[in-house]
C-alpha cells in the first residue's frame, strides 16, 4: 500500500530529560528514547508492516498537536490528554512504554474508541534478577552491613540459607511474579498477594489483598511490586508495618505511594525492622535533604530494578510491533489497560 490514506500514522513522542521530568536522570534519556534508527532496526523483524505504517519521530510536544491531527497510533510515555478526541480524531491505539500508567489516571480522558496498552512483561527478566538480589541482600543483612561500613563499624551479622524462610510478595504480576520464580529455586516459602488469588508460578500460597493482615506477621521478607492505583495507595501504612516481625526485611520496587516511607524510616531508625531496599520514590530524583539518604539499614537504588539499559527499547518495540500486527489483523491487543482498574 503506497497511499498515505491507506497507511497507519504512528506518532512517537519521546521525552527529553529535565529536572522533575521523566526520564528522571540524564542517563535515562538514552535508555528510553525511540530514535528513527532504533525504530527502523526493530521494524526489519516485521517486514509485513513496513508498507503499512508511516512513523513520525518527535520530542516532547514540539509537533504534538499538528502531527496528532491525522495520527492513528501514539507510542509514548506521557502526553497532553486534554480534549484528545478533538486533537486526535483518528486515534485508535496508545501504547505506553512503561508498565505503570498512574501518571495518566484517571482515564476519563481516553476516547471510547481508543485502546490503551502498556509495557507489562518487558521488564520481567531484569526485574526477576533484581528481586532475587534484593531479597538475598535483605536475608543476608546487607543493609545493616552497609550502614556499618559508613560508620566504620566492624561487626559480623551471620546469616543462614534462605530456604525455609517466609517471603510475602505483594503484587504477583510480571515484576513480582518474575521475582517469585527466581527465588523459589532457593527453597523459601513464598506467599503471593494479589486481587484474585489463584495459582502463581513460584508461590506456595496465594491470598487476596483482604487477607494481607493475616500473612504480614509471617513474613521474614516483604517484597512490594504493585502499580499505583486507588487500591494500592497507602497499602503498607504504619499499622501494617507494625504487623511485621522486627527482623523482617522490606523491599519496594513498585511505587512509593504503596508504602508509608516516613513510618518505614521511623521503624528502621528504631531498630524495629531488619532492613530495607527501596527502588521507587516520589519525586525522583530524591531531594537532597530527604531523610531517606541517611536512614540506617536502608539501601537506595535509583529506580533501576526493571529497566534494561541495553534492551529496553528493543524489547518495547518488539511488543509494540507484535501488537501492531494484531491491530492490522483486527485481533485483540496484548496488555490492554482497564479503564476501571487503571492497569
Amino acid at each position: 500500500m503506497s497511499d498515505r490514506a491507506e497507511k497507519l500514522k504512528i506518532h512517537v513522542k519521546n521525552n527529553r530529560w529535565a529536572p522533575g521530568s521523566f526520564p528522571n536522570t540524564p542517563e535515562g534519556e538514552e535508555v528510553f528514547t525511540i530514535t528513527a534508527d532504533r525504530f527502523a532496526t526493530e521494524l526489519k523483524r516485521f517486514p509485513r508492516l513496513a508498507d503499512r505504517i508511516e512513523p513520525f519521530i518527535d520530542w516532547d510536544v514540539d509537533h504534538f498537536s499538528s502531527s496528532m491531527a491525522d495520527a492513528d497510533i501514539l507510542l509514548t510515555w506521557d502526553f497532553p490528554t486534554d480534549d484528545l478526541a478533538t486533537v486526535a480524531p483518528n486515534l485508535k491505539w496508545i501504547h505506553c512504554i512503561g508498565a505503570g500508567v498512574e501518571h495518566l489516571l484517571p482515564l476519563d480522558w481516553l476516547p471510547k474508541s481508543t485502546i490503551l496498552t502498556n509495557n507489562k512483561g518487558v521488564h520481567a527478566d531484569k526485574a526477576g534478577e533484581f528481586g532475587l538480589m534484593a531479597m538475598l541482600m535483605l536475608h543476608n543483612h546487607m543493609p545493616s552491613i552497609l550502614t556499618n561500613q559508613r560508620s566504620h563499624t566492624y561487626t559480623s551479622p551471620y546469616g543462614t540459607p534462605i530456604a525455609g524462610s517466609t517471603v510475602v510478595i505483594v503484587g504477583t504480576g510480571s515484576l513480582g511474579g518474575a521475582a517469585a520464580k527466581k527465588l523459589s529455586l532457593l527453597g523459601p516459602h513464598i506467599i503471593g498477594v494479589n486481587r484474585r488469588g489463584g495459582t502463581v508460578d513460584g508461590c506456595n500460597e496465594v491470598v487476596t489483598f483482604d487477607k494481607l493482615d493475616a500473612v504480614l506477621p509471617r513474613a521474614d521478607i516483604l517484597y512490594l511490586a504493585v502499580p499505583e492505583t486507588p487500591e494500592t495507595r497507602g497499602l503498607i501504612d504504619k499499622r501494617r508495618l507494625d504487623l511485621l516481625k522486627p527482623t523482617c526485611g522490606v523491599a519496594n520496587i513498585g511505587r512509593e505511594s504503596a508504602m508509608d516511607y516516613d513510618a518505614l524510616c521511623d521503624k528502621l531508625e528504631a531498630g524495629e525492622l531488619g532492613g530495607a531496599v527501596l527502588d521507587v520514590f516520589s519525586p525522583e530524583p530524591i531531594a537532597e535533604n530527604s531523610r531517606l539518604w541517611d536512614t540506617r539499614n536502608l539501601v537506595i537504588t535509583p529506580h533501576v530494578s526493571a529497566d534494561d539499559g541495553d534492551s529496553y527499547i528493543p524489547l518495547t518495540l518488539d511488543l509494540f510491533f507484535r501488537n501492531l500486527e494484531l491491530l492490522v489483523a483486527g485481533k485483540p491487543l496484548l496488555n490492554q489497560v482497564s479503564r476501571e482498574l487503571g492497569y
